[in-house]
């Protein structure tokens, strides 16, 4: 049988309490601190991952960082916690690994780990971003945006995942901004843009000018703190956050109740998948991150695919048809953390209009 695991840590201290109740009496401060020094531990077991094709197996590893420590202790010790981590996922079995949440971003993006280890190691960037924009497509239906005629804008498009993401959405929009600091490399991937599908893309170093007249955004900058505010946003907006630490304020989700703001795509698996471990997902769903390692290992392909900072339409498309021939799908929105309902999009929508 094939076989996976997948790293995942807290994203905040709530997470740890969640886990193990007894904890939620000591002080936040003191249980993040004491919380750092657990061994890397097998969480749960993976379970009834299987398609036509192929069966695996496989299993949740924790990293005892939260995603605040992980962003701010030295990244030596946080590249070792997760190092130790893939060590524990090899000892269970695995033949591949996945990077969850943090884990993924810091340092070089996976190349240090996979270098310390003896088996393969993905972000699951690849599937990601295929999520994202089949996510963002669904939100902008769900809002009657005709995402083929809409003002669509890519904020950090010079980047890995953002020129991927634009390199792909050029394929069937006619309008597309792109948004970023460094103007040359923004004017190259309009070139290559141009020379690939025919679209004249329009560049940007503004901000809240690019914001203010987009329909539809996918935003993935390597921003420290939050860059899109309330009143950057157009009513009726659909805005994909792909980027961590987060692009969009909290704020937005506050103030602005005419606004949807997604964070890609939820992943539907193969109806027997079990995780025995609950992370705020509904049964049989997962992240598009996850999904990717467990795509990998049903296909028997043990390999680093997405790995570091470079990504390509060729990988995205791939893993695209992988989804496709092990039947995994698109199955749902979700944003800041919980799922999105249809009476978000309701209210979404009258809010709009009436502004």
């Amino acid at each position: 049988m094939e076989s996976f695991a997948f790293i995942l840590h807290p994203l905040s201290v709530a997470d740890i309490t969640r886990k193990y109740p007894l904890t939620a009496r000591i002080p936040a401060k003191i249980l993040e601190g004491l919380f750092r020094y657990l061994p890397p531990l097998k969480v749960a077991e993976i379970t009834g991952i299987h398609s036509p094709h192929a069966c695996a197996r496989g299993w949740f590893v924790s990293c005892s960082l939260t995603s605040r420590q992980i962003l701010e202790l030295p990244q030596d010790y946080v590249l070792e916690k997760i190092i130790r981590a893939g060590e524990k996922a090899q000892s269970l079995g695995a033949k591949i690994v996945g990077l969850g949440a943090f884990t993924a971003v810091v340092g070089d993006a996976g190349v240090t780990i996979a270098r310390n280890l003896k088996i393969p190691v993905t972000t699951g960037n690849s599937y990601t971003v295929a999520t994202a924009i089949a996510g963002t497509k669904m939100a902008a239906r769900q809002l009657g945006i005709d995402i083929g005629r809409a003002e669509v804008a890519i904020i950090g498009a010079t980047g890995a995942i953002g020129s991927t993401c634009a390199r792909i959405l050029a394929r069937e929009i006619r309008y597309l901004t792109l948004f970023g600091r460094n103007e040359k490399k923004l004017q190259r991937l309009g070139d290559k843009i141009t020379a690939e599908s025919g679209l004249a893309a329009q560049i940007s170093s503004n901000l809240p000018q690019t914001l203010t007249k987009a329909d539809v955004v996918i935003t993935v900058t390597g921003a420290n703190d939050a860059i899109i505010q309330p009143e950057h946003l157009k009513p009726g907006a659909v805005i994909c956050d792909v980027a961590r630490p987060r692009d969009v304020s909290r704020r937005v989700a506050q103030e602005r109740k005419d606004v949807l703001v997604i964070e890609g795509g939820v992943v539907q698996l193969p109806p027997d998948a079990n995780f025995n471990f609950d992370f705020g997902f509904p049964p049989g769903t997962s992240y598009a991150c996850m999904a990717e390692t467990m795509l990998l290992a049903l296909e028997g392909r043990y390999e680093s695919f997405s790995l570091g900072r470079d990504l390509t339409v060729a990988q995205v498309d791939e893993i695209s048809a992988l989804a496709d021939k092990h039947g995994f799908r698109l199955a749902g929105l979700r944003s800041f953390e919980k799922p999105v309902t249809q009476e978000q999009i309701n209210a979404v929508l009258e809010r709009a209009k009436r502004a």
